[in-house]
């Protein structure tokens, strides 16, 4: 059998509707998508592949007309999204409808809780779950040509065939070591519609050098960032095709007065400066007398513990070694010393939250609270519960 005989290829109303009507009770769907942003500033959706218990399928929306009653079956609440690195495909779905699909499951994020590396790639998963190497020769395919070959489409359905796989596997070992639950966490911040937003006025904050700037030139650059921000998604450009980041900077640092000056700022071409130096001249002029927006204070950035707190540190490190070698993980996974020192200074960081939480920030508080304790043991580090005659 032909791999092309596993999965649908659906580019018509009709089979897409039939599809949607076979998967509206399946109680999971393997989700992937494939897009192209190198000319635009939204993603443009190329393909939607689909994998349930019984059915696979790659619709194509660039040959439909409308795809609601696919979408209308991946925001169904009552059905879980199984997705990897899952923020990309979000920020698509935000964009078509300006809300996120729930629940969802991320075997990206899942995979660190069973010893994987952190941030793992999809084919790195796959090959260290399930033996199979994935093909990669279409890793750069342009998505947007028609028509799609087979042999395209067989690496397309792979990346949902193998993720429904992946994710039976994932979830029995999580619920084998009873830490399935400790995800819940991370999947909602995933779905907090404030991380797919992109709001124009807090464009300054993604501009590279941004911190080098103070006073009149922090807030040019500021009035400088939301424009193009506003701009870019107004024309549907990449937003460093109108204006590079260190071209704002420069800008800003330089104050020009008029175009003919601006004309002088060292990576401006010509065509931009033709197109938006009037637009760009009155945001300098009307910016330069306004205060900055400040910068979010980071009071952890400037820690210094006293010579107490650095002893404690390095005994939670200790820890934090054992429950790494108990889980078979890597200790820098679980917390570097940056982030101890954070959580004895008492600053929130992830160890308050999620499957960390879980896993070691509560023994942490405790040993903190000195309602746990460090012993040796025959040989061996083991954290036991502070008895009557602990210090």
């Amino acid at each position: 059998m032909k791999k092309r005989d596993t999965y649908q290829y659906i580019d018509t109303a009709n089979t897409l509707e039939l599809f949607c009507s076979k998967i509206e009770q399946a109680p999971w769907i393997a989700l992937d998508t494939e897009f192209l942003r190198e000319k635009t500033y939204y993603p443009q959706l190329c393909l939607i592949q689909i994998a349930t218990p019984k059915h696979v399928a790659c619709i194509d929306p660039l040959a439909l007309n409308n795809i609601e009653p696919l979408l209308n079956t991946i925001y169904n609440p009552n059905i879980l999204k199984v997705l990897h690195a899952a923020r990309q495909d979000l920020e698509i779905f935000y964009n078509l409808r300006g809300q996120l699909p729930n629940p969802i499951f991320d075997t990206q994020l899942a995979a660190p809780l069973l010893g994987h590396t952190d941030n793992i790639g999809y084919a790195n998963l796959v090959q260290q779950v399930l033996g199979v190497r994935l093909e990669k020769a279409h890793s750069r395919t342009d998505w947007t040509r028609r028509p799609l070959s087979d042999k395209q489409l067989d690496y397309a359905a792979d990346d949902v065939i193998y993720l429904a796989e992946l994710y039976i596997e994932l979830k029995k070992s999580l619920e084998a070591h009873q830490r399935l639950h400790w995800l819940d966490h991370e999947f909602e911040v995933l779905c907090d519609t404030n991380l797919y937003a992109n709001s124009p006025q807090d464009a300054w904050r993604r501009v590279k050098s941004a911190d080098r700037l103070k006073g009149s030139h922090l807030a040019i650059l500021q009035s400088l960032a939301e424009w193009r921000e506003e701009t870019a998604r107004s024309k549907n450009r990449p937003r460093n095709w109108l204006i590079r980041d260190d071209v704002l900077v420069e800008i800003a640092r330089a104050i020009p007065q008029t175009v003919q000056a601006l004309g002088h700022v060292r990576g401006l071409n010509e065509r931009s400066l033709h197109k938006y130096g009037k637009q760009i001249i009155a945001h300098v002029n009307t910016s330069k007398e306004q205060p900055p927006i400040p910068f979010p204070k980071k009071a952890y950035d400037k820690i210094k513990l006293t010579a107490q707190q650095e002893e404690i540190v390095d005994l939670l490190q200790v820890f934090i070694r054992l429950r790494a070698n108990e889980n078979a993980l890597n200790p820098s996974l679980l917390a570097t010393r940056k982030t101890l020192e954070k959580f004895v200074c008492g600053h929130k960081n992830s160890l308050n939250e999620g499957w960390k939480k879980h896993m070691i920030g509560q023994d942490l508080q405790a040993i903190l609270d000195g309602n746990k304790i460090l012993a040796v043991k025959d040989g061996k580090v083991q954290l036991n519960g502070a008895g009557a005659s602990a210090p």
